[in-house]
């Protein structure tokens, strides 16, 4: 049977992941999740889960270790059975996520074939993401919460890119380019690093 992509989308928020996730996921026929979004759901669906992660994500704070493993790792494992692969955007965001994640993937025979970092300037960001929550009218995206959720992607998840890097499997993306252009580029690394598998 054909490899499916297994990949993981790490880059701070406002740089295009959930756009570019899109894309991947219908090329490579593969799931694409959110950790953002299945938080979200969680909270609109008022869960216990909901309940818990609720404050963190009106803080912009990063949802503790534990109760993102529990979530992705039910969603990866049915994503597996589904199509073969998997797209995450927006997990690991910690360097411990990334190890136990990395480890709990190679013990099961799959993991990633790349990483992918979305390579935005900063005032680039917070436009985009100040223009983001008035159209979509999202609360917990003011000024003051963006640029806390900015200081701590710096402080939790660049070390995440680093410890791809380290592995051999990170892409660097420019993404401060039309959507098309970042979409051909991703697209193209992608499946030379399938292609390499």
């Amino acid at each position: 049977m054909e490899e499916r992509l297994r990949a993981l989308l790490v880059a701070p928020p406002g740089a295009g992941k959930g756009t570019q996730a899109t894309a991947i996921s219908e090329e490579f026929g593969v799931e694409h999740i959110s950790t953002g979004d299945l938080f979200r759901a969680e909270v609109a669906a008022g869960t216990p889960l909901g309940a818990q992660v609720a404050s963190y994500l009106d803080r912009g704070d990063l949802v503790p270790d534990d109760l993102v493993h529990r979530l992705v790792r039910e969603k990866v494992s049915e994503a597996m059975g589904a199509t073969g692969g998997y797209l995450l955007d927006g997990f690991p965001r910690t360097l411990a996520q990334a190890q136990v994640a990395h480890a709990a993937a190679v013990e099961q025979g799959v993991p990633a074939h790349a990483a992918v970092t979305f390579e935005v300037p900063r005032a680039v960001l917070v436009e985009r993401l100040l223009e983001r929550a008035q159209a979509d009218g999202r609360t917990d995206d003011d000024e003051k919460t963006i640029l806390h959720r900015l200081d701590v992607y710096d402080r939790e998840t660049e070390p995440v890119v680093a410890f791809y890097e380290g592995l051999g499997v990170l892409i660097g993306i420019d993404a401060d380019r039309p959507v098309g252009e970042v979409t051909a580029s991703t697209i193209a690394a992608l499946r030379a690093a399938l292609d390499r598998a």
